[in-house]
């Protein structure tokens, strides 16, 4: 009974052993397989089983590598690298090869070449002073009044200065008064002499209105004063203080021009003043006359006043200025 009893259990024992399946190893993953099955090891490992012996099989039953095997792979590997190489190559080849677009470079420009110097050289330079045994430094411009003053009375006398001349502002309204010589007008208000004593005389013959002989005899007392100047020493006179008039003429507006040139500017206008040897004719289109003919009204301020002052007095004013342009004007 105990023989019999336990001869159908190993029996049986082996026939369950032998229906259980064999233990599967893991194995690459078989696509070809309609569902590969998981071991329950799987969900701890994420590994997937095949659920076969085939990749088992082909794992273990692999030839080893040859010497002719590994030098296949080599030589395929190789072809590989080579194969990448030259298609690095070509795709380098072709992008550099291609035309770059011209990168915008600033364009460096040479710095410009300083300016030539626009400015007129002297025309009229002054003569060489003598040297004096004494001399004074020149006051202020502003404080200049009484040095020009002493000095035009020493020359021309006390009673004259004081008859004629305005006192302030001296070299600056002369400056202007030069200045404006050659213009259209004059500032009556600053000029450096007195207005000529009287009104304007004239004479009319018919709807004519014209200047009177006697309105010349108005300018006498100025004209004999200006024929009794030594030309010479104002001229000397001019040159001392020629620096206030210099310092006066660029304070006008003129910085860096020289007012000598402007002085002998408007001296060759007054002596291109024209001169009339009869009646000379007006016309009052407000309160103040003017001359009737364009041509004449159209002259320079300098002009219309010797033209004013009769043929006579302007032949003696002109000369007067002549002499004193030459003495001003460096002969070398």
């Amino acid at each position: 009974m105990v023989g019999s009893s336990f001869a159908p259990r190993r029996r049986r024992l082996r026939h369950r052993r032998a229906a259980q399946p064999p233990l599967c190893l893991p194995a690459v993953r078989d696509f070809t397989a309609s569902g590969p099955a998981r071991h329950p090891a799987a969900r701890l490992k994420g590994v997937e089983y095949s659920g076969t012996t085939r990749g088992a099989e082909n794992m273990w039953n692999r030839a080893p590598d040859t010497e002719e095997s590994f030098r296949d792979r080599a030589i395929a590997l190789s072809a590989a690298i080579v194969m990448a190489g030259a298609i690095g190559i070509g795709v380098y080849y072709r992008y550099y090869s291609q035309p770059q677009e011209p990168v915008n470079t600033p364009e460096v420009r040479p710095p410009p070449a300083p300016k030539a110097n626009t400015e007129p050289a002297i025309q009229h330079p002054l003569p060489q002073s003598a040297p004096s045994a004494v001399e004074t430094a020149l006051p202020a411009l502003n404080d200049s009044d009484q040095l020009v003053h002493d000095s035009l009375a020493g020359l021309l006398g006390p009673k004259p200065v004081a008859q004629f001349l305005i006192p302030e502002n001296i070299v600056r309204h002369i400056v202007v008064t030069i200045d404006n010589l050659p213009r259209k007008k004059v500032a009556v208000e600053l000029r450096p002499i007195k207005p000529t004593p009287g009104q304007t005389i004239t004479a009319t013959q018919g709807d004519i209105t014209t200047l009177s002989a006697e309105n010349y005899a108005r300018y006498a007392p100025l004209v004999r004063l200006v024929q009794s100047t030594d030309v010479k020493t104002f001229a000397t006179v001019y040159v001392r203080l020629y620096p206030l008039f210099q310092q006066a003429y660029e304070d006008l507006g003129y910085p860096g021009k020289y007012f000598n040139d402007r002085l002998v500017e408007a001296i060759d206008e007054l002596l291109r003043t024209p001169e009339m040897p009869g009646p000379i004719a007006l016309v009052q289109p407000k309160v103040f006359y003017e001359f009737a003919d364009p041509s004449l009204e159209g002259r320079p301020a300098g002009q219309k006043l010797l033209l004013r002052m009769g043929p006579a007095n302007a032949r003696a004013i002109k000369a007067k200025w002549r002499e004193f342009r030459a003495e001003i004007v460096n002969r070398k």
